[in-house]
């Protein structure tokens, strides 16, 4: 079909006729299908059922450097998952602090621990009233809740298909000491599923910011979660950053949420000596220590980061066919039409598409009274607001295939006749 953009306004309209009725006979089916978050399917969480036998009650809970991993201590968490979450990381033990079971709580209790007790001997951020984040759009709507919590002007930095745009980052940080860090989901980023470029990376890790308290929250929330023959490769920015002595600036983060079970994962930061001395401080007074039991449990099911892969292959059995699903709907129904355009990643957990400006409030609300509950128009800009209106991300992990099968068409369908209403006002 050709571009709605070229079509005389009978023919839209004809279009948009045909469209509705579809839409309508959709509609009366009372349908309730959800791609709103990036949630695991039941699917991905039998998968690991087994680690739940990987303790027994004849199990002795001991670890080399733990006498009983069922009592208090190690605040930074047992060796062996240090080791495993370091390898994953590519970092040495040294530089690893694990937690409990969600990375973010682990990054909000580091802007907490950075508002509190500033670094470098910097006041602490509470006390500098002026101060701003960088957040790369699209992005992740919880990183930008974080900050919006903790009172910071967030300046938007546009993505490009390397990553954040590096010569504005570069301009920003060197120029203005009131911006303190930046928000990165550097490898199949959230919600666009690109991966930050060598040459991204490496600019990253030789930043000079005037502010000597600056930090790079690097969220590497999706470090190994490839989903075909040809997954992403993403440089070590911590390698990198040894090359300029700015291992400061770095603190990075992963769990097993999306690898064993989201609500009893373990959750994981890689930083430098002085930056996990800092978190210390907090920490100290936050718990005496985390679930050790739950990490043993996590090491004794994988063993080694071979273990991790082997069973990120078993997701990636169940995760390819609902992406390829998503994306050759969106090639079937909307390629040549002009009315948006969309990411085709080679991993993570979304595909971002943009529809016509003006367009992704009325998708979303179209395709709510469809009955299909997508991400809130929006949400992937700080304070929920999309200057183009035009962003939609899309979840394919959660429901059946059937419902993402049946939800994709409406998602389609509500585009076009977003389009055409937008074209023909």
């Amino acid at each position: 079909m050709a571009a709605y953009s070229s079509m005389d306004k009978n023919t839209l309209n004809e279009e948009y006729n045909k469209l509705s009725q579809a839409y309508e006979a959709y509609k009366a089916q009372g349908l309730s299908l959800n791609m709103a978050r990036g949630k695991p399917c039941s699917q991905q969480l039998d998968i690991s059922n087994d680690i739940l036998n990987a303790l027994t009650p004849e199990t002795d809970f001991k670890a080399p450097d733990c006498p009983d991993c069922r009592n208090y201590g190690n605040l930074d968490g047992i060796d062996a998952a240090k080791k495993l979450f370091g390898d994953i990381f590519g970092v040495d033990k040294k530089n690893v602090f694990v937690g409990g079971n969600s990375s973010l709580n682990m990054m909000f209790d580091t802007i907490a621990c950075m508002m509190e007790l500033g670094a470098n001997g910097e006041n602490p951020w509470n006390q500098q009233p002026d101060r701003k984040f960088l957040c790369p759009v699209p992005g992740y709507d919880r990183h930008f809740g974080v900050t919006e919590y903790f009172g910071f002007e967030m300046i938007t930095v546009p993505m490009t298909p390397d990553g954040p745009d590096m010569d504005v980052v570069e301009k920003l940080v060197s120029e203005d000491a009131s911006i303190k860090g930046i928000w990165c989901v550097p490898k199949y980023s959230n919600p666009t599923g690109i991966t930050f470029s060598d040459e991204t990376v490496r600019r990253f890790a030789a930043l000079k910011p005037a502010a000597k308290d600056f930090r790079i929250m690097w969220d590497n929330a999706y470090i190994i979660h490839d989903i075909n023959d040809t997954p992403d490769k993403l440089l070590n920015i911590f390698d990198e950053a040894a090359k300029y002595g700015n291992e400061d600036l770095i603190f990075e983060f992963c769990s097993t949420s999306k690898i064993t079970f989201p609500g009893a994962g373990v959750a994981a930061m890689a930083a430098s000596e002085n930056n996990l001395k800092l978190v210390k401080r907090r920490y100290n007074f936050q718990t005496i220590g985390y679930d050790k039991t739950n990490m043993l449990r996590h090491v004794a099911y994988f063993k080694d980061l071979d273990g991790v892969l082997d069973h990120m292959q078993k997701q990636r059995a169940i995760l390819e066919p609902r992406f390829k699903m998503v994306t050759d709907t969106l090639e079937k129904e909307l390629s040549g039409l002009d009315v948006a355009c969309w990411t085709n990643p080679n991993g993570g957990y979304f595909v971002s598409v943009d529809v016509l400006e003006g367009c992704a409030k009325r998708v979303v609300s179209l395709c709510k009274e469809a009955g299909v509950v997508l991400t809130g128009a929006g949400a992937t800009y700080p304070y929920g607001k999309d200057p183009k209106d035009s962003n939609i991300r899309i979840a394919p992990t959660y429901p059946p295939v059937n419902e993402l099968e049946k939800a994709m068409d409406i998602f389609c369908i509500c585009v076009k006749l977003a389009a055409i209403e937008k074209i023909c006002k």
